[in-house]
């Protein structure tokens, strides 16, 4: 059977030749940007409740609204990627920005849906419950909160868990030969398009149901290069080919003025 493609999208690809120990100090550099990413995860959490009523009402999220989510979602990535538990599989520091930034290392996208159901507003969360008592059970509680002026606000995945064991175990390895595991990244990927996956879903921006599966690699499955076609031998154009001459033998079997015998 085939798989549709996931509307939410996650790709990273590894730095060459990163630094052994700039990992030990990155969590500090990224101070600026996680101190912004508290209050834009508020601002999310409160979008996400405006577009539930706009899609109860009218099937649709409103677009503003749709790319300031995507938006907080792509920065906590990059900021994830770089610093924290989505690998820190890059040296480069990530950009102050909601936007698609395709040149940074990791990138994420969700399609934006034209419809969505009225009915599924009310029971998403319900519905991803299974899925996050998983991911609960493979990050060990990396869904953390932060406290912004008094109210606890939820957050992307930002610590501990088994995400963090292996960033750590990676980071180590780093450290001591140079190089950095490539197996680990994988993994370490395939567990926050996991995650981003079933945050995409409760927070209304998509109808597709999470699937229960690890995919694994810096590559969205399903996006990789075209391949092109191998060259074959080239047409041999015949048009410019004047048709071969038949020689006419002639025929002397009959000559004017002689009788047919």
């Amino acid at each position: 059977m085939t798989q549709l493609p996931n509307p939410v999208s996650i790709s990273a690809s590894l730095d060459p030749g990163l630094s052994r120990w700039k990992w030990l100090v990155k969590w500090f550099l990224a101070l600026p940007h996680l101190a912004i990413l508290a209050f834009l995860w508020l601002t999310f959490v409160v979008l996400t409740l405006v577009a539930g009523a706009a899609i109860l009402f009218t099937g649709r999220y409103p677009r503003g609204l749709f790319d300031l989510n995507v938006g907080v979602l792509r920065w906590s990535w990059r900021v994830e990627y770089y610093a924290t538990t989505g690998g820190m599989g890059t040296d480069r520091y990530p950009p102050f920005s909601l936007g698609r930034e395709p040149d940074y290392p990791a990138t994420l996208d969700v399609a934006y849906p034209e419809r969505l159901s009225r009915g599924l507003v009310l029971v998403k969360w319900l519905l991803a419950v299974p899925h996050l008592v998983i991911v609960t059970v493979l990050l060990g509680g990396s869904l953390g909160w932060v406290t912004v002026g008094g109210e606890r606000v939820q957050l992307a995945p930002v610590s501990g868990g088994l995400l963090g064991l292996l960033v750590l175990v990676a980071g180590v390895i780093l450290l001591v030969t140079g190089r950095y595991p490539h197996a680990l990244l994988d993994l370490t990927v395939g567990l926050n398009r996991w995650v981003y996956r079933v945050i995409a879903y409760a927070a209304f921006m998509t109808d597709q149901y999470p699937p229960f599966r690890l995919d694994q690699g810096g590559t969205e499955p399903g996006s990789g290069p075209l391949v092109p076609p191998q060259a074959g031998p080239a047409p041999v154009d015949l048009r410019g080919l004047d048709r071969p001459e038949v020689s006419r033998v002639p025929d002397h079997s009959h000559q004017p003025g002689k009788p047919l015998l």
